[in-house]
C-alpha cells in the first residue's frame, strides 16, 4: 500500500516539467561582430545550458534556474544574423510608433531604462509597449522583446561599454518574433 508521502512524491514528479534548451536559431558565428562566437559559446553553451541542466537535475534553486532558462529561451529565440537596416515592422512597429512616436525615440527610452539597472538583470518591452526590468531572473508572461543585461551578455565583447552593446544589439533582433509575441498577448 502506498502511503501519503510516496503519493505526494509521485504527484510532484509528474507535475514537474523537464526543461529543454531551445535551439539557437542561427550559427553561433552568425551573430558576429555584435556578439562573438566566444560570447555565444559561453552564454548559450555554458550559462543557459547550465540553468536547464541544474533545473532538470534538481540542483540549486529551482525557481532561479527555471526563470533563467525561460528568459534565455526567449532571448536566444529572438536573435538573427545582424542586419544594418534592421527595423521593427508589423505589430512591433505599430506598437512602438503608437507608444513612443518613432523607433529612435523608443531606442532612446529603452537605453535610458537599461542604464538605470544596477547589477544583473534584464530589460524588456512588454506586449503593451511598456519598458520594464527584471532583477536577477523572473518569469514574466508579457515579454515581447528581451535584452539580457547580465555581464555575461556583453562583457567579453564590450568590456564595460553596456551602451555600445545595446546599440549593436538592435541589429540582431528578429522583429517577426517580437511581432508574434505581441499578437499572442492581444
Amino acid at each position: 500500500m502506498t502511503d501519503i508521502k510516496e503519493l505526494v512524491k509521485l504527484v510532484e514528479s509528474k507535475d514537474r516539467i523537464t526543461l529543454v534548451q531551445a535551439t539557437l536559431p542561427v550559427k553561433k558565428t552568425a551573430l558576429a561582430p555584435q556578439m562573438s562566437a566566444a560570447t555565444v559559446d559561453y552564454h548559450y553553451g555554458h550559462l543557459y545550458k547550465g540553468y536547464v541542466d541544474r533545473y532538470n537535475k534538481k540542483e540549486g534553486d529551482d525557481d532561479f534556474n527555471e526563470a533563467g532558462a525561460f528568459l534565455h529561451d526567449l532571448f536566444f529565440s529572438e536573435l538573427q544574423a545582424p542586419s544594418g537596416a534592421n527595423k521593427p515592422y508589423g505589430a512591433a512597429e505599430a506598437l512602438i510608433n503608437r507608444r513612443y512616436g518613432s523607433y529612435a525615440a523608443f531606442q532612446e527610452k529603452f537605453a535610458e531604462e537599461a542604464m538605470k539597472v544596477q547589477g544583473s538583470g534584464w530589460v524588456y518591452m512588454s506586449r503593451k509597449g511598456d519598458i520594464k526590468t527584471i532583477a536577477n531572473h523572473g518569469i514574466r508572461k508579457d515579454i515581447a522583446l528581451l535584452v539580457d543585461w547580465w555581464e555575461h551578455a556583453w562583457a567579453l565583447d564590450y568590456q564595460a561599454d553596456k551602451a555600445k552593446y545595446l546599440k549593436n544589439f538592435w541589429s540582431l533582433i528578429n522583429w517577426e518574433i517580437v511581432s508574434r509575441r505581441i499578437y499572442a498577448g492581444a
